[in-house]
C-alpha cells in the first residue's frame, strides 16, 4: 500500500478524505506495516484526532467487532487477528490513545482464551503485559493488579508444560504500577526481579523500559548511584538503537530529568525535560497525552528552578498547556489532572505572594486553593487517605493556608502530611524533611513558636545533609529560617554561626555541579548492558548481606 499517497493527503490538508481511508481497518492494518514511516504516521494520525475524526475509537471498535465475528473460525484466522491486534494496539498505545488500545488488547485476550493450548498461552501473557501498560498509562490502577495475576496464571500453565515466558516486561510493568501507587518498597523489589530477567536477545525496548523503571525505583529509595548508572545506560541505549528523534528516547529523557531533579541538579533537569518535550512535540504535536505529560514535567522543574528568582511565566505556561491538553482529551475527573493542577496551584501561590495588588493576590490564592482541593479529591479517590500522593496534597494545602494566613488550618495539614509520610517512608525520608521544614517555617514566621520551629529546622537539616550532602539546595531555606529565628529571640551568637554556615553553603553550591552538559554525559556508555545489569544485581546481593 502506498503510504506516500496518504501522507500527501495530510500535507494538502485533505483530512476528511484521509480520515475515511484510515478508519477502514483493512487499510490501516496495511499502513501499519510501513515501520520506517512510523513518525510520519503519528503526524497524520494526530492531525485527524485534532480535527475531530475519532479514528482511534473507530479502529478499536472495528477490531473488536471483527474479533466477535471470528470467534467460531479456526485457529489460524484468530492467530492472524491477534497479530493485527498487537500491531494496532501497540500503535494506539505508543500514540497515547490508551482507552482505545485497551479495547483492542481486551479483544485479543478474548480470542486467546478460546483455545487452551501453549501458543495461545504465550499470546495471552503478551496481551496481559500490553494491557497492564495501557492501564498504567491511563491511571486504571485498580485493574492493574488483576491483569498481573492473570498473566501469572498463564505463566504457571506454561511452566507446567516445560515452557518459559520471559518475565522482564511483565515485572517492569508491575513495577510501574506499584511506583504510580507510591508502593515504593514493593516497586523496588519487583525491579530487582525484572533486572534478573534481562537476557541476551530480549527486545531493546523491553531492556530500556526495565532500566527506566528500576532507575525510578532507585531514585525514590534514594539509591542515587544505582539510579544514575541505570538511567544513563537507558538513555544511551535508546539513542543508539532508536535515534535521537524517537519517542522511546524521549521516555528515557523524562526519567533522566526525574533523576537529575531528585539529585538536586535542577538546571540540567530543566534542559533535559525541554529536550524531551521538543521530541514529543515534533513526533506527536497537537493535543496528545505524551505532549501533556512532558509539559507538566517541564512546568514543575521550571518552578523549582525559578523558585528563588520568582520568574514563573515559563513554568505557568507549561502547566496551563498540560491542563489544556488533558481536559480536551480526557474526562474531567481523570487522575492525570491531579498532578497538573497541583503544579499550577504551586506556581499561582508563588505569583500571588509576590503580587502587590491585594485583590489580585486574593484571587490567585483562591484559584490555587480550588486547584489543590480538586487534586486532593482526585488523589484520595484513586489512592485513599494513606498514600504519599495524598500526603503531598495535604502538605501543599498547608503551605497555601499559611499564605492565606489561616495558620491553624495550615498546621493541621502539615501535621497530617508528616504523619502519613513518616508511616509510609520512615522518619528520615526526603519527603518527611520537606514537610518538617514547612511546619518549622509556619511556627517561625507566623506563629512565634520558636522552640518547636528550632527543633524541626534542625531535623530537616539533618535529613537533607544525610541524603544529599552539605551542598543540598533545600538547606538554604532552613538556614535562613534559623537566622531569622535566632534574631527574633536575641541569640546573636547563633545568628553569626548560621551566617557562616550559609556562606559556606553558598561556596559549596558554586562548586557542586560543574556545568557539564547532562546529554554529553550519556553519549557513550563505558559498560555493556550485561555489565550494567550484573553490577546492579551484584550490589543488590551485597546490600542484602550487609543489612
Amino acid at each position: 500500500i502506498n503510504f506516500c499517497g496518504f501522507f500527501q493527503l495530510y500535507q494538502q490538508g485533505r483530512l476528511c478524505q484521509l480520515g475515511s481511508e484510515f478508519c477502514e481497518l483493512e487499510v490501516f492494518a496495511k499502513v501499519l506495516r510501513a515501520l520506517d514511516k512510523r513518525h510520519l504516521l503519528h503526524h497524520c494520525f494526530q492531525a485527524l484526532m485534532d480535527h475531530g475524526v475519532k479514528v482511534a475509537s473507530v479502529l478499536a471498535y472495528s477490531f473488536s467487532r471483527r474479533c466477535s465475528y471470528i470467534a467460531e473460525s479456526d485457529a489460524a484466522v484468530k492467530e492472524k487477528a491477534i497479530q493485527i491486534g498487537f500491531v494496532l494496539g501497540g500503535f494506539l498505545s505508543d500514540a497515547g490513545w490508551y482507552s482505545d488500545a485497551e479495547k483492542v488488547f481486551l479483544s485479543c485476550l478474548q480470542l486467546c482464551t478460546l483455545h487452551d493450548e501453549i501458543l495461545h498461552w504465550f499470546r495471552a501473557v503478551e496481551c496481559c503485559v500490553r494491557l497492564l501498560h495501557v492501564r498504567n498509562g491511563n491511571c486504571k490502577y485498580h485493574l492493574g493488579e488483576e491483569t498481573f495475576k492473570l498473566a501469572q496464571s498463564y505463566m504457571e500453565k506454561l511452566a507446567k508444560h516445560g515452557q518459559q515466558a520471559n518475565k522482564a516486561a511483565l515485572y517492569g510493568e508491575l513495577c510501574a504500577l506499584l511506583f504510580a501507587k507510591s508502593h515504593y518498597d514493593e516497586a523496588y523489589k519487583w525491579c530487582i526481579e525484572a533486572m534478573k530477567e534481562i537476557t541476551v536477545g530480549l527486545p531493546v525496548k523491553v531492556v530500556v523500559d526495565v532500566l527506566r523503571q528500576a532507575s525510578k525505583a532507585c531514585v525514590v529509595k534514594r539509591e542515587f548511584k544505582k539510579a544514575e548508572q541505570l538511567i544513563k545506560h537507558a538513555v544511551y541505549l535508546a539513542r543508539e538503537h532508536f535515534g535521537a528523534k524517537h519517542p522511546k528516547y524521549s521516555d528515557t529523557l523524562l526519567d533522566y530529568g526525574f533523576y537529575l531533579l531528585n539529585v538536586d541538579n535542577i538546571c540540567q533537569s530543566v534542559a533535559i525535560y525541554q529536550t524531551a518535550l521538543d521530541i514529543r512535540q515534533s513526533v506527536f504535536g497537537g493535543k496528545n497525552i505524551h505532549v501533556a505529560t512532558a509539559h507538566e514535567d517541564l512546568a514543575y522543574s521550571s518552578y523549582v528552578h525559578q523558585y528563588s528568582s520568582g520568574k514563573f511565566d515559563n513554568a505557568l505556561f507549561h502547566a496551563e498547556r498540560a491542563i489544556g491538553i488533558i481536559t480536551h482529551i480526557l474526562p474531567e475527573d481523570h487522575l492525570l489532572l491531579a498532578s497538573s493542577k497541583r503544579v499550577k496551584a504551586l506556581i499561582l501561590e508563588e505569583i500571588a505572594i509576590d503580587c502587590h495588588n491585594k485583590e489580585t493576590e486574593q484571587r490567585l490564592l483562591q484559584e490555587a486553593h480550588d486547584l489543590h482541593l480538586s487534586s486532593l479529591q482526585l488523589a484520595k479517590k484513586a489512592f485513599g487517605e494513606f498514600n504519599v500522593q495524598t500526603a503531598k496534597h495535604y502538605g501543599n494545602l498547608g503551605r497555601l493556608y499559611q499564605s492565606m494566613r489561616k495558620f491553624k488550618e495550615a498546621e493541621e495539614m502539615h501535621i497530617k502530611a508528616i504523619q502519613i509520610k513518616e508511616q509510609l517512608l520512615g522518619q528520615e525520608d526526603y519527603e518527611v524533611a520537606l514537610s518538617v521544614g514547612h511546619l518549622a517555617s509556619l511556627y517561625n514566621y507566623d506563629m512565634n513558636q520558636y522552640e518547636n520551629a528550632e527543633k524541626l529546622y534542625l531535623r530537616s537539616i539533618a535529613i537533607g545533609k544525610k541524603l544529599f550532602g552539605e551542598g543540598y539546595s533545600g538547606l538554604e531555606y532552613d538556614y535562613r529560617g534559623l537566622i531569622k529565628l535566632y534574631n527574633s529571640i536575641g541569640n546573636y551568637e547563633k545568628v553569626f554561626e548560621y551566617h557562616n554556615i550559609l556562606a559556606n553553603w553558598n561556596r559549596l553550591r558554586d562548586r557542586q555541579f560543574s556545568v557539564t552538559d547532562a546529554l554529553e554525559d550519556v553519549s557513550t556508555s563505558p559498560q555493556s548492558t550485561e555489565e550494567v545489569v550484573q553490577s546492579f544485581l551484584m550490589s543488590q546481593s551485597l546490600d542484602g548481606q550487609s543489612s
